[in-house]
């Protein structure tokens, strides 16, 4: 399998129908015994550059449900604050565990870190560039909840030309049968890269600036935040903040069998009302996110696979 995990461009159809195989075992047997040993005695390193709770607490969650243990690297108090190079911070991290997990803001920092790492490296999002880990598990939980990929109308709403998960996503989608639906305001379309590549395999796209045009037809609707992180100024992040809004109300216009995806954190962009909504997702997402990260661990790691 991989060694090093960076980008969805990695994997082919096989890939994840191998990876989600693995997933659905492994949630079987946490279901029935909470924790497995099959990783255990390896140890997983989490280097986080930017803030997370989700992807690091899943991560950290995971290699210890597989009977493994973690160590979460404390940023403020290492050596990266005295100018410690990322090279040299990742040769003396792999001298301490079996695989590291790493954040950065930085696109391509994951890469940089491959090449000179002697264990598997995991882009756990390199700024607005990739979050490889985050599409598996979109994947997982449409095929799960909605039984398959093909043949469905998949809308992405917000800030699709700063939002990862988006790139990430689109990118992996195109090995599927899907029409891609885009909502967002102009200043923050998908970039056109993104577009062009999905065109080139052979994936319907439209793009939208009302988020009820795009609603009925939706068998998944993904709302991503504003990343306020990436704007220039606070005034140009006001301009579109609250743009794109999911509520009951909206809600009405869209299908009953649909569901209602987020990668979190959430800020404002789905009301709360909506979390009580059979179709809301959004938490489900985040369960079937350690059983992903539980495969691809297992996959990475474990040597009589």
């Amino acid at each position: 399998y991989l060694k090093h995990v960076l980008s969805v461009n990695q994997v082919s159809r096989a890939d994840l129908h191998n990876m989600f195989g693995v997933a659905q075992e492994l949630r079987t047997m946490v279901e029935r015994m909470g924790s497995v040993n099959i990783l255990k005695g390896k140890i997983l390193v989490t280097a986080f550059f930017e803030p997370s709770t989700r992807t690091n607490c899943s991560f950290q969650a995971a290699m210890r449900r597989l009977g493994g243990s973690v160590i979460d690297l404390d940023l403020k108090n290492s050596s990266v604050t005295k100018g410690e190079s990322l090279e040299d911070t990742v040769r003396c991290l792999e001298c301490y565990g079996d695989a590291l997990v790493m954040r950065h803001p930085t696109p391509g920092t994951s890469t940089r870190a491959a090449k000179v790492s002697k264990i598997p490296v995991i882009n756990a999002g390199d700024g607005t560039g990739e979050h490889p880990t985050q599409a598996f598990l979109d994947l997982f939980t449409v095929r799960e909840e909605l039984g398959t990929i093909n043949g469905l109308t998949i809308t992405i709403v917000g800030d699709l030309k700063h939002g990862r998960t988006c790139h990430s996503l689109v990118k992996l989608l195109c090995l599927y049968n899907v029409t891609l639906q885009y909502v967002s305001s102009e200043a923050l379309a998908m970039p056109g890269e993104i577009v062009e590549e999905a065109t080139a395999r052979g994936i319907r796209q439209t793009e939208f600036r009302h988020l009820d045009e795009a609603l009925p037809t939706s068998d998944v609707i993904y709302v991503t935040r504003i990343q306020k992180e990436r704007f220039a100024s606070e005034e140009e992040y006001e301009r579109v903040k609250g743009e794109f809004v999911i509520t009951p109300k909206s809600l009405t216009h869209a299908k009953s069998a649909c569901i209602v995806m987020h990668p979190l954190p959430r800020v404002d962009e789905i009301s709360p009302e909506v979390d009580f909504d059979p179709r809301a997702a959004y938490f489900r997402q985040m369960k079937y996110g350690l059983y992903v990260r539980m495969a691809l661990l297992t996959m990475l790691l474990d040597a009589r696979r």
